[in-house]
């Protein structure tokens, strides 16, 4: 009789056969669940102001965005104010946020959150008549756009 050599047997190699529709079933879906900007400035990028304490929004579905700044066109001065891609008066925030609320769920509205980025460089009485206009439509979760910075204390000592 012939002995028989049993020889250790190693684990056999892994597929890679389906790893091309891994990746592509991993790029579809970032594809389809990745949103881009929806909004062109049509004024100057606004340069935050600086906050020591700052706290990110959760639900940024629920948020709208009005932009204060300059005009992009240097013959043309004072604040501009900008709501997706329009530029509007401060009488006409009032039908932006209507419009807003219009697209959102019942349930939702209660949640809405106005969101104002303003060029530290923007009037007070500009941001001001926001307000005053947001308020009066009872839109009073406002939120105010900064860029996190160091203690803000250091610079009026």
């Amino acid at each position: 009789m012939s002995k028989f050599k049993k020889g250790k047997k190693g684990m056999p190699a892994i597929s890679t056969a389906s790893l091309p529709d891994i990746v592509f079933m991993l790029l579809f879906f970032f594809m389809v669940s990745t949103t881009m900007r929806e909004t062109d400035l049509l004024i100057k990028k606004p340069a935050l102001p600086v906050a020591s304490e700052v706290k990110k929004l959760e639900h940024k579905s629920l948020v709208s965005t009005i932009y204060v700044g300059k005009s992009k066109d240097t013959r043309i001065s004072g604040d501009k104010i900008q709501v997706n891609d329009k530029i509007i008066e401060v009488k006409d925030v009032p039908s932006f946020i209507y419009s807003e609320r219009a697209l959102r769920k019942e349930e939702e509205v209660k949640f809405m959150t106005t969101s104002i980025k303003a060029d530290k460089e923007a009037s007070v009485g500009t941001i001001l008549d926001i307000k005053e206009q947001l308020r009066d439509i009872n839109a009073l979760k406002i939120s105010f756009s900064t860029s996190k910075g160091t203690d803000l204390s250091k610079n009026y000592n």
